[in-house]
């Protein structure tokens, strides 16, 4: 097609040429003239080939330039088209997934609901509360006796060291019952089934009887016992 059309303009071109050398007449028309026309003729085919194939490709380049365009216009509408859809089946997604764990949610309080009610329903454990061991009662502890002023005579004054560290003094009669030494003790907390006293130095389990002082026990002067936890019996 090109060259079709290469040739047609050159035709055209030439035959105005043509035309006016006839008009002066063949035998007219040399070599030289010849030569020279030809020589007009393709430089005149030589201008309209370089107009021609700078319109062609300003044409195509301008054809070109549109149907790029028209496609890039597509490829965005395709890549739009293809983002609200991943758009949509991600919140489509999130809401199913908001679904699933609201429900759950309810399900995990309804269950802890009945749960809380099982709770109340069920009755309270009745728990006892018994006295500690060494924690002697009312009846088995007899009242001691007044402690004398430092002044009196025949006046001895006992120390109890006891299990937990602390050591408790008081003042006694010599002539006051040895029993009393055990009372004090249990009235201090350290029952008689559980705890012995002894005496410091030499040590030796303090044995009572009845109708004995505190004099008839070898406790004549100011002294310190132990309260000592009673060894288990088979």
């Amino acid at each position: 097609m090109a060259s079709r059309g290469v040739v047609g303009v050159f035709l055209l071109a030439a035959l105005p040429l043509l035309c006016l050398e006839l008009q002066r007449g063949i035998p007219d028309l040399r070599i030289k003239d010849l030569i020279l026309l030809c020589g007009r003729i393709f430089l005149l085919l030589t201008l309209l080939t370089l107009i021609i194939s700078v319109t062609t490709s300003w044409v195509n380049s301008f054809k070109s330039s549109q149907v790029y365009l028209k496609e890039e216009e597509e490829k965005n509408e395709k890549r739009q088209k293809l983002v609200r859809k991943k758009q949509q089946e991600a919140q489509g997604e999130k809401g199913h997934e908001d679904l699933v764990l609201e429900r759950e949610s309810r399900t995990s309080s309804e269950t802890s609901n009945r749960e809380a009610a099982k709770r109340r329903n069920l009755p309270k454990p009745v728990t006892k509360v018994s006295p500690p061991a060494e924690q002697p009662t009312q009846k088995e502890v007899l009242d001691l006796p007044e402690e004398p002023p430092e002044i009196a005579e025949e006046v001895v004054t006992v120390a109890l060291r006891c299990p937990s560290g602390r050591v408790l003094r008081r003042r006694f009669f010599k002539s006051c019952s040895s029993q009393v030494l055990f009372d004090w003790m249990m009235k201090s907390g350290y029952h008689t089934s559980l705890y012995s006293l002894s005496t410091s130095f030499p040590r030796r389990a303090l044995e009572v009887e009845r109708g004995w002082s505190l004099q008839d026990v070898g406790i004549t002067v100011d002294t310190v016992l132990n309260v000592e936890e009673k060894e288990e019996s088979n």
